[in-house]
């Protein structure tokens, strides 16, 4: 559940005391359950009419409790459901006309059908091919193009990591600034050899004999993984001279 501030940071006394808030104060909020998010997504959900948020005389947007509440079952539905945004409306207008919307829960495949995945923290769960063509809303010619410099790719059977996912919408908002899919080459590199420095560190973990020591590498995976990303991000601002909020 999301927890919404009876006011945010405002333009204007009328806009605080009505309940309405900035879209820097829907960031934060929305950023306790969905770190990943951005002002650029919130803009782009709704250019694509997800929200409506109503603008001050001055065109500031400002968002009603309802609004943010709206865009957290969206952002849960793109993760959750990796459903397309055209399915997500539909659900969301259904959900307004008080009708019952029971969503699907996409998992690793078995026998040709779609079941839920059951995690046991060591195998990440996958999508097909269509699956993941309808949840980042491209053609078979936009996935083609990003295979072919690496971006995105398919695993054994032809299946892919549900990560996909997030990599085929972040390619597709870069691209919204003019960045290529030619022109994320470098950070393709830059993530294999990455993972390969990691890989080097915890490969003795992974051929003991010990198998509590075997069990112990995903968990430092897991650990370098997510140090490595913080530290990409910190000397990326650094070079940059800026600071995300």
């Amino acid at each position: 559940m999301l927890r919404t501030p009876g006011g945010g940071a405002g333009h204007g006394t009328a806009a605080a005391d009505s309940g309405l808030m900035s879209i820097g104060s829907v960031l934060n909020t929305l950023r306790e359950e969905f770190p990943e998010v951005t002002i650029s997504k919130i803009r782009f959900l709704e250019s694509e009419g997800l929200i409506e948020p109503q603008r001050t005389p001055s065109g500031y947007r400002k968002f009603s409790i309802k609004d943010v509440e709206r865009l957290g079952h969206v952002l849960r539905m793109q993760r959750d459901h990796y459903l397309p945004l055209k399915v997500i409306r539909e659900h969301l207008d259904a959900m307004e006309r008080g009708e019952a919307v029971r969503l699907p829960a996409l998992g690793r495949q078995r026998e040709g059908e779609a079941v839920p995945e059951v995690s046991d923290g060591s195998t990440a769960s996958r999508i097909g091919r269509a699956e993941l063509l309808a949840a980042a809303e491209v053609g078979e010619r936009e996935l083609e193009e990003w295979q072919s410099y690496g971006l995105i790719t398919p695993l054994e059977g032809g299946v892919y990591d549900a990560e996909a996912v997030t990599v085929a919408s972040l390619v597709i908002e870069l691209g919204r600034f003019g960045i290529e899919p030619r022109h994320l080459r470098l950070m393709k590199a830059a993530a294999d050899r990455e993972a390969g420095l990691v890989d080097q560190v915890v490969a003795p973990l992974k051929r003991h004999r010990n198998p509590q020591t075997r069990a112990h590498a995903e968990d430092r995976t897991k650990e370098l993984a997510g140090l490595t990303v913080k530290l990409h991000a910190a000397l990326v601002q650094t070079a940059l001279g800026v600071r995300l909020p």
